[in-house]
């Protein structure tokens, strides 16, 4: 949406137009978030509260309110701090405005969060790394990295930094400072005045956030240009937090994990994942963005084809009871095949319609459920 690329020098302005507080709320209602009460509340009487908000920017008044908690389960374990409704108009307002300049500004082979990219992309690049190295190189190597923690581990006084550096207009930076402040600690609770004193470079960002996204990739950014433009390496790629590269030797791959790692800690003041940052031979294979990845095909990773098998275990029970309709897990089912045709995927398809009886494929390809389970009550 925003069309200004000197440096953001007059952002806050195009932030609060009327136009832009409209889109924000609109971009809200394609969420599920425009069924809670909070967001039926604001739009009994949009035009006054959309109205109040944009004052509140203008007057340099507003505050961000606390966080709604929950916890999430697929594919991990994971608390969300998700911003009350008004917070997240505020969000998608600034995002509608910068987001589109920065993403200008990364690399082309950062995937994550961005329009036109994703895992798919993400998967059929790093697929097309291992095939050119492979051709160009005897024997390539693969740097995986993985940082620790990552987006609670986010350093805020780095991350204002960088900000300050690309932001000129000092309105836009404080209300993106007002945000990241308001950050809760990874256990999701606010933290207090002290303890935001003594370890304000630790909070990190929520994971709800509509901002969240933009502002980790920009901070990873910074690790982004180092590695193509110092370090050199053709064949990188990155989404979010997970990170692959493909260099011609062994002593190549174990000098770049080693340079990455230093920068991490020093630049950016995180920390590598250990378990997870690893250098191995190309012919092994990848695991990255869901997919274990070759020169010749992709497959799905085990835990993605553990979780569609214990889901459907589940089902069944749930369909004979008529506690989950037949066109719920077909969704469910179908939306997972997405993912799944991505890869080479058509033996684990018959090995789940010969365990799971009550499932088949139609003429299209598309999962079914039986006719003979009643209708969820």
């Amino acid at each position: 949406m925003s069309k200004n690329h000197n440096d953001f020098d007059d952002c806050f302005s195009k932030i609060i137009t009327e136009e832009n507080f409209d889109y924000a709320y609109h971009r809200t209602q394609k969420t599920d978030t425009k069924y809670s009460q909070e967001a039926l509340n604001f739009s009994a009487d949009l035009t006054y509260n959309l109205d109040q908000l944009r004052k509140e920017l203008i007057e340099r008044c507003y505050q961000p309110g606390e966080y709604n908690i929950f916890t999430i389960h697929e594919p991990k374990e994971r608390v969300i701090a998700a911003p009350k409704y008004r917070d997240k108009i505020v969000q998608f307002a600034i995002h509608n405005v910068i987001n589109d300049d920065f993403e200008r500004k990364f690399i082309k082979d950062s995937y994550a969060c961005q329009k036109g990219k994703g895992t798919h992309a993400a998967a059929n690049r790093i697929q097309h790394f291992l095939r050119k190295a492979k051709w160009q190189w005897n024997k390539p190597w693969i740097i995986k990295a993985d940082i620790k923690s990552f987006f609670y581990s986010i350093k805020h006084y780095i991350l204002k930094n960088i900000l300050a550096r690309k932001i000129k207009c000092q309105e836009t930076l404080e209300l993106l400072y007002k945000i990241i402040d308001n950050s809760p600690d990874e256990t999701g609770l606010p933290v207090s005045k002290y303890e935001y004193e003594l370890y304000y470079y630790d909070l990190g960002l929520p994971l709800g956030n509509v901002t969240s996204q933009l502002l980790a990739n920009l901070y990873m950014n910074v690790l982004d240009q180092y590695c193509k433009r110092q370090l050199s390496i053709k064949f990188f790629a990155r989404y979010m937090d997970d990170m692959v590269c493909v260099v011609r030797t062994r002593k190549r791959a174990k000098e770049v994990k080693k340079l990455m790692t230093q920068f991490v800690n020093e630049k950016l003041d995180l920390k590598m994942n250990q378990n997870k940052t690893k250098t191995f031979p190309l012919a092994q294979g990848i695991n990255m963005v869901g997919y274990k990845i070759w020169p010749t095909h992709m497959l799905l990773r085990n835990s993605s084809k553990k979780r569609i098998k214990q889901k459907l275990s589940k089902f069944k029970d749930l369909l004979i009871k008529g506690k989950i309709s037949k066109e719920k897990v077909e969704q469910i089912l179908n939306s997972w095949k997405g993912h799944a045709d991505h890869a080479s995927s058509e033996s684990f398809y018959l090995y789940l319609e010969n365990r799971f009886d009550y499932i088949y494929r139609d003429e299209e390809g598309t999962f079914k459920v039986k006719n003979y389970y009643k209708e969820a009550a």
